[in-house]
């Protein structure tokens, strides 16, 4: 079993940055790949980055790519997403996702955060 916890949410204005933070305990963190799912109020949950175990590969989704950097300290068991350049369309719940093997579906994630909120106003 893994815990993830979010943390790093809050209001910022377009063009701002936000970096969240994303503790893991529970199972070898370090095996794990992870990533980011957003939500935004009426919308399905939609793939955002993800990093493999020794982060040495990253996906993001075409949406957040160039702006968003996903990346891992595993001597941490931490997780972070810095977002820059932020547009109102971020704003979203974030949420932090775990897996066996390195992702970009929702339907890949064995283990879920509890999400953090980001609102983007303009």
């Amino acid at each position: 079993q893994v815990q993830l916890v979010e943390s790093g949410g809050g209001l910022v204005q377009a063009g701002g940055s936000l970096r969240l933070s994303c503790a893991a305990s529970g199972r070898t963190f370090s095996n794990f790949p992870m990533g980011w799912f957003r939500q935004a109020p009426g919308k399905e949950r939609e793939f955002a980055a993800s990093i493999s175990w020794r982060g040495e590969y990253t996906y993001y989704a075409s949406s957040v790519k160039g702006r968003f950097t996903i990346s891992r300290d595993n001597a941490k068991n931490t997780v972070y997403l810095q977002m820059n350049s932020l547009k109102p369309e971020d704003t979203a719940v974030y949420y932090c996702a775990a897996g066996r093997a390195l992702f970009t579906s929702a339907t890949q994630v064995d283990y879920w955060g509890q999400g953090t909120q980001v609102t983007v106003s303009s």
